[in-house]
């Protein structure tokens, strides 16, 4: 399961990404907003994201705003999750196999609809490398 959230900035690109994940088969659940509201702020659609993540760390998140930071910043205050900036595929690739990044923040502003799909496929294909160095880096993470 992936819960995807956005604010109106990320609004029109998480509609699409909506379509391709169901393309791929994916599961989803859309966290909000569900309509195009100018006036909504993103750490409430984050909030939701992360705290499923959270409590169900199993799942995985797609955060979009303008420019995916403050998305970042309101997500990695929740236990249990690592989100993850990505501006390209690379590092969305990193991001899960040194970091085991549950949640991918995207930026809407930065990052067009054909660079999101192939940001998201790479993060979605890429496996945790489960090398001691990053279990180890990622035990300091949580504490």
């Amino acid at each position: 399961m992936i819960y995807l959230g956005a604010d109106h900035r990320g609004f029109q690109l998480k509609e699409e990404i909506k379509k391709y994940l169901k393309n791929l088969g994916q599961a989803f659940e859309d966290l909000g907003n569900k309509k195009f509201d100018p006036e909504d702020d993103y750490p409430e659609f984050a909030k939701r994201v992360a705290k499923a993540v959270s409590r169900f760390p199993k799942n995985k998140g797609i955060l979009i705003c303008g420019s995916g930071i403050g998305m970042s910043i309101v997500a990695n205050r929740f236990k249990k999750v690592r989100a993850a900036l990505c501006l390209n595929e690379r590092m969305a690739e990193l991001s899960r196999k040194h970091n085991n990044a549950n949640i991918l923040c995207l930026a809407a502003d930065i990052v067009a609809l054909a660079k999101a799909k192939k940001i998201i496929k790479i993060w979605l294909e890429t496996k945790f490398s489960k090398e001691k160095k990053h279990q180890r880096r990622i035990r300091k993470i949580n504490g």
